[in-house]
């Protein structure tokens, strides 16, 4: 089974709500958002973004230039199905960001929560890093979302990585500017606690 397949099965079998990833809004990638001080014509791409509501979130804010970016086409249309016609306003790509190939020096803010732990070999890891520093701006922001030390070692029937702030940031290089980190216990729809990472950072000009 491919990589898309078992993330299009997932999203058959589960609704949005039920993934263990689900927050009703993320309010922690929002605040990051905010504290970017970004005009609401800046480029923002959720990578993993998926049915995630953060891109209702985002037009509620009047930003008008969203994309979201999910390896699941099934995903993708259940939050199209949720926006409606406010769909049209936002641009949709289904695929790997490992290989995608995406507009360069396109993008003012990056965010990716739950998609980088699933990284598991290094050259995949590259291509990832490869991609955000071929797409965000000189001087563009990026926030990446993991499982932390204490979170746990599966999800959605696959094994994961699991990183501190350092060690995102250490993922990355030198090329990027750690501006914060925190951690987060999610409490996931069916009741369990899950530590999350978040390392925001903003790249060279």
């Amino acid at each position: 089974m491919t990589e898309r397949e078992h993330w299009d099965q997932l999203y058959e079998r589960r609704g949005p709500d039920q993934v263990s990833w689900y927050r009703p809004h993320l309010e922690r990638s929002l605040e990051l958002i905010d504290q970017a001080r970004l005009p609401t014509d800046a480029a923002i791409i959720d990578v993993g973004g998926g049915a995630s509501t953060l891109v209702d979130d985002l037009l509620d804010r009047s930003y008008s230039r969203l994309t979201v970016l999910d390896i699941s086409a099934k995903a993708i249309a259940r939050a199209r199905e949720r926006l409606g016609a406010r769909a049209e306003a936002v641009t949709w790509l289904v695929g790997d960001v490992t290989g995608l190939e995406l507009p360069a020096h396109g993008f003012d803010f990056w965010h990716d929560r739950a998609v980088f732990h699933f990284l598991r070999e290094q050259p995949a890891r590259a291509r990832y890093v490869t991609a955000v520093r071929q797409a965000l701006k000189a001087g563009g922001h990026i926030v990446v979302a993991t499982f932390g030390p204490e979170g746990p070692e599966r999800c959605s029937g696959l094994d994961v990585m699991r990183y501190s702030a350092d060690e995102i940031h250490g993922q990355f290089g030198g090329a990027f500017r750690k501006l914060s980190s925190f951690t987060e216990v999610h409490q996931t729809p069916g009741g369990a606690e899950q530590e999350f990472v978040y390392c925001y950072c903003r790249m060279g000009e």
